[in-house]
C-alpha cells in the first residue's frame, strides 16, 4: 500500500490550499483515512479524518469550520480543502490510512498503518 500526498505550497494568511492523497496498492473503501501535520520539534498533530461507512468526518478543534475532508473511493483519493489559513497552520501535512478501527481512536496517529511522504504547507503572515 502506498499513499502519496501532494498539493502543499506557500500561501498568504487567509488563503486556501487543496491537499490530495492518492492511495494505491489496495482498495480503501471501508477504511479510515486521516490527515496529520507536524512542525519540526513537535509531535504529529491530528487534523481531520474520514471513514467510509458510515460517511463520518472528524476534525481537530483548529480545523473545524475551516477545513473540509472528503474522499472519492472510485479514485482512491482523499482531499483536504483548507481555507482561512493561518501562519499556525504551517507544517508538513501527512495522509495516513488504517483498516477500520474504533471511532474513539481515529485521532491517534499510532493507530495508522500506512503513511504518505508528507507535503509542506507554508502560510505567510
Amino acid at each position: 500500500v502506498q499513499l502519496q500526498a501532494f498539493g502543499g505550497g506557500l500561501v498568504q494568511a487567509g488563503g486556501s490550499l487543496r491537499l490530495s492523497c492518492t492511495i494505491s496498492g489496495r482498495t480503501f473503501s471501508g477504511n479510515d483515512v486521516a490527515w496529520f501535520r507536524q512542525v519540526p520539534g513537535k509531535e504529529r498533530e491530528f487534523v481531520a479524518a474520514i471513514r467510509w461507512t458510515p460517511r463520518t468526518t472528524v476534525y481537530s478543534d483548529s480545523a473545524q469550520g475551516r477545513f473540509t475532508i472528503s474522499r472519492d473511493n472510485a479514485k482512491n483519493t482523499v482531499v483536504l480543502q483548507m481555507s482561512s489559513l493561518k501562519p499556525d497552520d504551517t507544517a508538513i501535512y501527512y495522509c495516513a490510512a488504517r483498516g477500520r478501527g474504533i471511532l474513539s481512536s481515529i485521532r491517534d496517529n499510532t493507530m495508522y498503518d500506512y503513511w504518505g511522504q508528507g507535503t509542506l504547507v507554508t502560510v505567510s503572515s
